[in-house]
């Protein structure tokens, strides 16, 4: 995929890890779920902060996630992703890790008429997500070609 202001440059994976890695990060602050995140953003828009990637990871992601809350009007919600049984997940995964689960699913999952803006809205408004998300069982913690196995047959 060609970055939309340097025809020249490719977007690369890590550039989508990183836009994976933010639109956790938000979603977790604002109490929403990714997929709100990401449809609120949008397609032309996540094509701009993939572009820019390179340069947005630069920033503090404190920042980035303030500036992508104001300018795409993003609101409270109430969805607690951290509120976990105790005694079924001892421990949570992070924004980074969470960020790394997706960029592999959309990675082995992209189809050759697929970009990585269409790849993130395909995975992200998927039904799996649930059960990805849901860190009282242990589906995002399987190896990537697990995951992505699970995503192409409708679920785990």
């Amino acid at each position: 995929m060609k970055n939309k202001y340097f025809p020249d440059e490719e977007i690369t994976m890590n550039d989508l890890y990183f836009i994976c890695y933010m639109i956790e990060r938000v979603a977790r602050h604002i109490k929403q779920k990714n997929k709100y995140v990401v449809n609120a953003i949008g397609k032309d828009e996540l094509y701009h902060l993939l572009s820019c990637a390179s340069t947005l990871h630069c920033e503090n992601p404190e920042k980035v996630e303030a500036d992508w809350i104001r300018d795409y009007g993003l609101v409270e919600g109430s969805f607690d992703i951290t509120n976990v049984d105790s005694e079924l997940a001892t421990i949570i995964p992070t924004s980074l890790d969470m960020g790394e689960v997706y960029q592999r699913l959309i990675a082995d999952t992209l189809s050759t008429k697929e970009d990585f803006t269409e790849g993130i809205l395909r995975v992200y408004n998927d039904e799996i997500c649930d059960v990805i998300d849901n860190y009282n069982c242990s589906a995002f913690y399987e190896p990537s070609y697990v995951i992505a196995r699970a995503y192409q047959n409708g679920g785990f």
